[in-house]
């Protein structure tokens, strides 16, 4: 079963009926294609995280109708029976590890599956199965999670998540408060629970280098509705735009949109999302003998610039 999810003329209100409803969403439309890597962008306060909690049904639509795979979600929907779906779309929410609590690691990931009923054993045996999904193993099992590293503890949570077996993984900053290297162990771990187990992921981020390098569906959000989606490529495409919504670019589009003013340049139409996309744009013009040596930066380092 496909699990596509697509949000029909969705506003939402918190406290809706009361002299405090304060409206967050207002006539949203979008689709979350199954298997995709979707980002989620958009400035604080656009809704971003009001879209987030409607995707397992944590939060149901004012109005307007929320599809997950093959489940309807509206206004009245019931809740009790939303809790299969909420096993089938697992979200990572920022600084997961605040939500540790057990006294050991096998414990806290074994909770969730318990939770929905499933043994003991079988729980440890899920344990077993998602510590190397996220770099840990076996011997970490019965270790608190308190004396763990906060990037460790955030890997115990993440595997909490994937305990559950979701289909659909939502991740809302999930390198947030991570150093460098940090994030980028993070963002790729999970690129790879993407290609490896075909999990549809839906990154909240405001890291444009993450969306260009790992997602292939950008949706952008402005005040309560989307005011934009596409894939990367043609997102980026329109930099004014992006300005215009005090949106940032990949640093690489950034880069070459810099070096053809200061040099007077025409790179042409290539739009350079990623480091090495822009190293090839670079190469190819300098074969041209269209650029002098010295507009080429001669430290690869400074491609990220």
């Amino acid at each position: 079963m496909a699990m596509d999810i697509t949000f029909d003329k969705v506003g939402f209100s918190y406290s809706a009926g009361t002299p405090f409803e304060n409206r967050a969403l207002y006539d949203v439309n979008l689709n979350i294609p199954d298997g995709s890597y979707t980002a989620l962008i958009g400035h604080t306060g656009s809704g971003k995280s009001t879209v987030t909690q409607h995707l397992n049904a944590l939060l149901k639509p004012t109005e307007g109708t929320v599809t997950i795979g093959d489940r309807v979600i509206t206004a009245k929907s019931n809740n009790k029976n939303l809790k299969a779906l909420r096993k089938k779309v697992g979200i990572v929410f920022q600084f997961p590890e605040s939500q540790l609590f057990e006294e050991t690691i096998a414990k806290d990931i074994a909770f969730g599956p318990m939770n929905f009923g499933v043994s003991k054993e079988d729980a440890m045996a899920i344990v077993k199965r998602v510590l190397p999904l996220v770099g840990l193993d076996e011997s970490f099992m019965e270790r608190s999670p308190f004396d763990l590293s906060g990037g460790q503890m955030r890997r115990v949570a993440i595997a909490g998540v994937l305990a559950m077996e979701p289909e659909v993984l939502v991740l809302d900053e999930p390198t947030a408060g991570l150093d460098p290297a940090g994030r980028r162990e993070i963002m790729n771990m999970f690129y790879q629970l993407h290609v490896d187990k075909g999990l549809t992921i839906v990154l909240v981020t405001h890291q444009m280098n993450d969306v260009a390098t790992y997602a292939n569906h950008v949706i952008i959000m402005e005040k309560g509705t989307v005011v934009k989606m596409g894939p990367p490529a043609e997102i980026f495409q329109d930099a004014e735009w992006l300005q215009q919504k005090q949106l940032g670019l990949p640093s690489a589009l950034a880069f070459l949109d810099k070096l053809s003013k200061k040099t007077g340049i025409d790179f042409g139409e290539e739009r350079p999302l990623r480091t090495e996309q822009l190293a090839s744009v670079l190469i190819a013009k300098v074969n041209e003998n269209k650029v002098p040596d010295q507009a080429v930066p001669g430290k690869a380092g400074e491609l990220h610039a």
